[in-house]
Parts: C-alpha cells; sequence; structure tokens
C-alpha cells in the first residue's frame, strides 16, 4: 500500500514539475503577463456610459441599465420631464404607460409625484417616452439636502425602479451653476 501512495505522489510532482516547466509565460517570445505590462499596454473594455442624456438631463439606471430614465428641471417653469431611454441611453422608448411616478422622501416624510404622458412627435398610438409635472414642489424637493428619490414605471409588464440623484439633476437652461 506504501508504493501504490509514494508511485501516486511521484506521478503528481512528475506532473506539477511538467507542468510548471511547460508553461512558458511567453515573455521570451516577446509578450507580457498581465502583471508585467505597463498600464498603456493592457486595454480594459470600458463601458461606454454617457454622463448626460441626449435633452442634456441627468440619468437614472432602470434594470442594470436595461433602460435609463433621463431627469430634466426647468426652472423657469418648475416643470419636470422625464424621459425614457434605451439602455446606451441614446434613444427615447416609448412605452404603453399612461404616468409614471417619482417617490421622495424628506425629513421622514414619504411624497408621490405623477408625471403624466406627454408623447412625443413619432410616439405609437398609445405610447409616450416622454412624462411631465408642473409641481413645482417636486423640483424644490429635489434641491433639498436629505432628499431621497426614485423613478418608478412599468415596461412592457415589467416594474422598474431608479434612484434619482436629488442634488445632482441638470436644468433647462443655458446657465450652469452648482448646488
Amino acid at each position: 500500500m506504501k508504493t501504490g501512495f509514494v508511485n501516486y505522489l511521484s506521478v503528481t510532482l512528475c506532473v506539477l514539475g511538467l507542468t510548471l516547466v511547460g508553461c512558458d509565460s511567453g515573455t521570451e517570445q516577446g509578450t507580457k503577463s498581465f502583471d508585467e505590462a505597463a498600464p498603456e499596454d493592457v486595454t480594459m473594455q470600458e463601458h461606454d456610459h454617457p454622463s448626460e442624456g441626449p435633452h442634456h438631463g441627468s440619468l437614472i439606471e432602470l434594470g442594470k441599465e436595461a433602460y435609463h430614465g433621463e431627469l430634466v428641471h426647468d426652472e423657469k417653469s418648475g416643470a419636470i420631464t422625464i424621459y425614457i431611454l434605451d439602455g446606451a441611453a441614446k434613444a427615447g422608448v416609448p412605452i404603453a404607460a399612461e404616468s409614471v411616478l417619482i417617490n421622495v422622501k424628506h425629513d421622514g416624510k414619504g411624497q408621490q409625484f405623477t408625471l403624466a404622458a406627454t408623447p412625443e412627435q413619432g410616439n405609437p398610438e398609445g405610447k409616450s417616452s416622454k412624462f411631465a409635472t408642473e409641481d413645482k414642489a417636486l423640483g424644490e424637493l429635489l434641491h433639498e439636502q436629505g432628499t431621497t428619490a426614485r423613478l418608478v414605471l412599468e415596461i412592457d409588464g415589467k416594474s422598474f425602479s431608479g434612484e434619482i440623484d436629488a442634488h445632482d439633476h441638470d436644468h433647462d437652461h443655458d446657465e450652469k451653476h452648482a448646488h
């Protein structure tokens, strides 16, 4: 029985030794391992994610980027508009919904805002890629510290929810300002 174990151990060590010797990292042929490569030699595939939507609004990720919402705030009128976009956040996606919701929490209190469908030209009958509200209270709440907000909607029978960065949404005007 000891002989069998010794033979097994010898074969295992021999295979391991051949594997280590036989596995050349390729450095002699001019290739580099990942650890040896300089940063410019290593190409990482980055996800092309725009920083703003096509209407210059802030993006809201929906369903691990299956879709995006784009929030645009017109400070003059107080209107908040949400555009429903594809996974690349470039093209509008008309959905069969009469409205979408924004749930806001501030000072421990919850409030819900309904944004009605306002179909854009070219949206199919009964579908919209644009939703809006004229309720100035929503825009004011989104500016306040301590506010959290989520966009809630349904696309093709599936519920989606995405966090709205309440203090980093863009506005529909030419001035740039920090808040």
